[in-house]
C-alpha cells in the first residue's frame, strides 16, 4: 500500500528481479559515455523491462527530464504505456502535436515512428533534453523520409536508447544515431536466440516444420509454370512460385493451416490456452484465411489495420482461449501475446528482419508450462529454408547444452513480392498441392530432417528456474512538476484494494466531468461554449485543458461547479 505523509503520496518502489543480460546490459548504458547506445536482444528477451528500467534510473538522476518513447505501430504505443506505468512512469500514449505542452504531471510521451515523420518539429521541443527510447529503430529506415524526421525529433535529446530484436543491415541509406561497421549496425550490447536458450527460462525452444509442394500458375508473360520448392528458379519464378503456394485458390495453404491446427490441438490437451497465429499477405488474405478456418469449425480472430477495433480484438485474443488470430503486420512484431505456440508463415514477405520478428512471436518463456515447444509452419522456400537453419543450428547447441555457440552472419535480404514491372492482373494460380512425403515429416514435427527429434532426451524444454538474476528496486522518478505519483499497477487506494488510477486515467475522467460542466453553464448562462471555456480556464490558471495538470483540471472543476451553483 502507499503511505501518505500530509496529504502527499509517497510512490511505493518497484522490485523487479532483471535477468542476467538485462543487468549486463544496464551497466553497459552506464558505462558508454555517448549519448546513443544500441541494444540487440532477441524477441522474448526483454527489452521492454530493461528500457524501462533504464529510464527511470535516467529519470531519477535527471529530475524534470522528458520521456519519450517511440514504437513501431498504433498498438504497440498504448501496450509500452501500460508496461511504464508499473514502473512508476505516466505517459501519454495519444499525444498530439495539437496538445501544446505536455502537462507537467507527465513523465512523457509514446509515439509513433509514422507520427514523428509528421511531427518533427514539435517533438523537437518535447524530446530536447528528453531520455529517447527507440524501440525497433530499424523502422526508422521503412521510408527515408522517416529516418530524416527521426534525426530532426531527436538529435537534442541527452540520451537516445535504441533496441532492436535482431542484428539489421542498411542498405541504402543509414538509421540515425546507429554506428555501422561494413554496413552492418555495430550494437552496443547484443543478446541472440542461442544465449537465450542457453540461459533457460527466457525464450522457448523453436521447431520449423517445413512443408514443400507442387505449384501450378500462369506467369506474367503467359507462360504455364510448375514447380516445386526444390526445383531451382529465378527470383522472379520463385516469387511466383511462393505467392501460387500461399493462394487460397491452391491445396497447399489449407493442408498446412490442417497440420499446423492438428499440432496446435496437440498442444492444448497439457496448455489449454495455447494458441497459433497465421501471418497472411494482406488484408483480403487475412479475411480470406479466417474464413478457411471457420468453415473447418475452427475459431479465427482477424487483426489487420484497417480495422479500428484491431487493438481491442487483440486484447481479447490475447486474454481469451480462442485458437488463431490471423494478421498481417498488426501481431508480426513487438505484440506481447505469450500463449502463442503456432505460427503459420503465410505471407510473401520474406527478408530476414521480418521472418525474424514473426519467429519472435511465439518464442515468449511463460512459466509453469512443462512442454515449452513452438512451431513455425514454413513453404520450404530456399530463403525461408536457410533463415530457419541458422535457428535451427542454434536450437540444437543449446539443448545439447554444448559450451560453445555462435550466431552465423545474417543472409541477405529478399522480397518475394512480384517482380517490379509485372502485373497482379496477368498472373494467375492453376493450382497448388503439399507433398505428402513432406506433410508426414511435418506430422511429426521434425523441420523438415529427420523423424523423432522430439525425443525427450534432446527437448529439455521444460518449465524450471528462472535464470539467475539481480533484484532491482527502483522508486518512480519525480513528475517533471517536482511532484510524485503511485504506481498505478497493483497499487491501494484506502486500503480497500481498488488499484491506484494512473495520471492519464485521472486527467482523462477530469476532462471528462470539465466538458460537462461547460455544457451545464452554457446552457445555463447563454454564453457560448468557447468563452465558457476561456472563463475557466482563466479561473483555474491554464493556458489550454490539454496542457493542464490533474491538480488543474480538478481547479478547474471546482471553479465551474461553484459558478453553475451562482448561476442556478
Amino acid at each position: 500500500m502507499d503511505r501518505r505523509r500530509g496529504g502527499a503520496v509517497v510512490p511505493r518502489p518497484t522490485r523487479i528481479r532483471l535477468r542476467p543480460w538485462q543487468s549486463e546490459a544496464l551497466d553497459a548504458l552506464g558505462n558508454c559515455a555517448r549519448p546513443d547506445f544500441l541494444a540487440v536482444a532477441t524477441p522474448g528477451a526483454g527489452k521492454t523491462t530493461f528500457a524501462l528500467a533504464a529510464a527511470v534510473q535516467d529519470l531519477a538522476e535527471h529530475p524534470g527530464r522528458r520521456l519519450v518513447v517511440v514504437a513501431p505501430t498504433q498498438h504497440l504505443k498504448h501496450q509500452w504505456a501500460a508496461a511504464a506505468l508499473r514502473f512508476g512512469l505516466h505517459l501519454e500514449p495519444e499525444w498530439s502535436a495539437r496538445d501544446g505542452v505536455l502537462p507537467a504531471d507527465m513523465h512523457g510521451i509514446v509515439t509513433t515512428y509514422q507520427q514523428v515523420a509528421t511531427s518533427s518539429a514539435a517533438l523537437a521541443r518535447l524530446a530536447r533534453g528528453a531520455f529517447v527510447v527507440l524501440d525497433e529503430i530499424h523502422h526508422s529506415g521503412d521510408d527515408r523520409a522517416w529516418g530524416s524526421a527521426v534525426l530532426e525529433a531527436f538529435e537534442g535529446a541527452a540520451r537516445r536508447l535504441s533496441l532492436s530484436g535482431t542484428p539489421f543491415r542498411s542498405d541504402t541509406s543509414a538509421i540515425p544515431f546507429v554506428d555501422y561497421h561494413l554496413d552492418e549496425a555495430r550494437a552496443d550490447y547484443e543478446y541472440g536466440y542461442g544465449e537465450a536458450l542457453a540461459d533457460r527460462g527466457v525464450v522457448r525452444p523453436v521447431y520449423f516444420p517445413r512443408i514443400n509442394g507442387f505449384m501450378e500458375w500462369v506467369a506474367p508473360d503467359g507462360e504455364v509454370v510448375a514447380a516445386t520448392f526444390d526445383d531451382e528458379l529465378s527470383r522472379e519464378r520463385a516469387n511466383q512460385r511462393l505467392r501460387t503456394a500461399l493462394s487460397l485458390e491452391g491445396d497447399w495453404l489449407p493442408i498446412v493451416l490442417e497440420q499446423a491446427h492438428e499440432r496446435l490441438v496437440t498442444l492444448r490437451r497439457t496448455d489449454p490456452t495455447a494458441g497459433g497465429l497465421v501471418i497472411a499477405m494482406d488484408q483480403a488474405h487475412a479475411v480470406g484465411i479466417a474464413e478457411l478456418l471457420r468453415s473447418r469449425r475452427v475459431p479465427a480472430v482477424v487483426a489487420t489495420s484497417d480495422d479500428p477495433d484491431a487493438s481491442a480484438r487483440i486484447a481479447e485474443f490475447t486474454n481469451g482461449t480462442e485458437p488463431w488470430i490471423v494478421a498481417v503486420r498488426m501481431v508480426s512484431e513487438g505484440v506481447d501475446l505469450p500463449r502463442l505456440r503456432i505460427a503459420v508463415f503465410a505471407t510473401t514477405t520474406t527478408t530476414e528482419l521480418f521472418f525474424r520478428q514473426a519467429v519472435g512471436r511465439v518464442v515468449r518463456h511463460v512459466r509453469g508450462v512443462r512442454d515449452q515447444r513452438a512451431f513455425v509452419f514454413l513453404p520450404d522456400d530456399p530463403r525461408l529454408r536457410r533463415y530457419s537453419a541458422e535457428l535451427v543450428e542454434l536450437r540444437r547447441h543449446s539443448l545439447h547444452r554444448r559450451a560453445e555457440r555462435a550466431e552465423g552472419p545474417s543472409a541477405g535480404l529478399d522480397d518475394a513480392s512480384l517482380g517490379e514491372g509485372e502485373q497482379m492482373s496477368l498472373f494467375s494460380v492453376i493450382g497448388s498441392v503439399a507433398l505428402a512425403a513432406d506433410e508426414a515429416t511435418a506430422r511429426s514435427g521434425a523441420d523438415a530432417v529427420a523423424p523423432g527429434v522430439f525425443g525427450d532426451a534432446e527437448d529439455g524444454a521444460v518449465d524450471g528456474v528462472e535464470p539467475e538474476g539481480v533484484e532491482l528496486v527502483l522508486l518512480p522518478p519525480p513528475l517533471p512538476n517536482g511532484g510524485t505519483a503511485a504506481v498505478a499497477a497493483g497499487g491501494d487506494e484506502g486500503g480497500d484494494g481498488a488499484p491506484e488510477p494512473s495520471v492519464r486515467e485521472q486527467r482523462i475522467r477530469l476532462r471528462d466531468l470539465n466538458a460537462d460542466v461547460a455544457k451545464e453553464l452554457v446552457r445555463s448562462t447563454g454564453w457560448s461554449h468557447p468563452s465558457v471555456n476561456a472563463e475557466l480556464n482563466r479561473l483555474a490558471g491554464v493556458r489550454r485543458i490539454s496542457e493542464a495538470t490533474v491538480e488543474q483540471l480538478q481547479r478547474r472543476l471546482d471553479h465551474g461547479r461553484k459558478w453553475l451553483r451562482r448561476a442556478g
